[in-house]
């Protein structure tokens, strides 16, 4: 029981320490960026407040949700804090401005957490074509991925281009270096990432694993996490020579051997410093690299921060 206090403690002290440090480090270095007053007039549309005719996609930084689809996962009050990540509908996340989706599924293709499970995958699905119908610009990022320890749903594949192959964007790497209006009238890049089933073929309509790339820290640590993020950020290439799109998550995750062990107060450590981290990846000269930048409970503060340096590229100031 001692060594258990005594571990506890100490858990206590590291966490306060790294909350301190991320703090100080505002205090001294500034959450200031190029682009960081620009405020989008209608998030719900951002990228047609863009000049689609200039604005290539990869030099779009993509807000994005990270376990998108678990605004109703588990029992409320009961298990449900210890696994949503989102507050929000997808629909409500896309009309706020995300633009990158992170979608867990299961062998009935229900949506999952681990062992936590909620709707059906159409439900994601038709939220996503409900916003589509309700705008003409903006381009979507969906990862779905069978969640861990899980089989893959059968016929997935063939699931997802029934459902949204009008809106697909095949699989090409000269997508990276068009402009939102070239690749018009299609709207979805649709990451598919399958356990043990065949990986979506080059040319076709869905993207493969390699093409949504991250590197991903298991810790509730805020700047742990938020120092990895800088390091696996740097060592990229930067955004105009490569062919696949780089995700940093600015999420911190429940251990289980802290108290604390539900997702809002943890991942709250972190969820503040997103400005700071788009100011530290411009000091340390990384922000040409900085492209997917995803978050637990999406508000418009954040999806404002990421818009403003797409808008400050478009117009040569960053």
């Amino acid at each position: 029981m001692g060594s258990q206090v005594s571990k506890q403690l100490q858990r206590r002290k590291a966490l306060s320490t790294e909350e301190k440090t991320l703090v100080d480090l505002c205090k001294n270095s500034g959450c200031e960026f190029p682009g960081c007053d620009y405020r989008p007039p209608d998030r719900k549309n951002w990228m047609a407040g863009l000049n689609a005719e200039k604005v290539h996609v990869n030099k779009i930084v993509w807000p994005g949700t990270h376990d998108s689809a678990t605004n109703k996962i588990g029992i409320p009050m009961v298990s449900r804090p210890f696994a949503q990540c989102q507050s929000l509908s997808i629909y409500r996340q896309l009309a706020v401005g995300a633009r990158v989706l992170d979608v867990r599924v299961q062998e009935d293709r229900r949506v999952c957490h681990g062992i936590l499970k909620t709707y059906s995958i159409d439900v994601v699905i038709n939220d996503i074509k409900k916003f589509l119908s309700e705008t003409e610009s903006e381009i979507i990022i969906l990862e779905i991925r069978t969640e861990f320890g899980h089989e893959d749903p059968p016929e997935f594949d063939k699931y997802l281009e029934e459902q949204l192959g009008e809106f697909l964007i095949h699989q090409d790497d000269h997508v990276f270096n068009k402009t939102i209006a070239e690749v018009l009238p299609k709207r979805i890049i649709c990451v598919w990432k399958p356990r043990k089933s065949p990986q979506p073929k080059k040319g076709g309509p869905l993207w493969s694993a390699g093409y949504l790339k991250d590197n991903w820290i298991d810790t509730d640590l805020p700047s742990t996490k938020f120092d990895s993020n800088l390091k696996h950020l740097s060592e990229q290439a930067p955004v105009s020579s490569r062919k696949y799109f780089y995700r940093v998550e600015n999420t911190v995750t429940p251990q289980a051997d802290n108290p604390v062990l539900c997702v809002k107060p943890v991942t709250g450590r972190i969820h503040g410093h997103a400005r700071l981290f788009i100011a530290q990846c411009f000091s340390k000269g990384c922000a040409d690299r900085l492209q997917i930048f995803s978050t637990d409970f999406i508000d418009g503060d954040f999806v404002d921060a990421c818009v403003g340096i797409t808008h400050a590229k478009v117009e040569g100031k960053a």
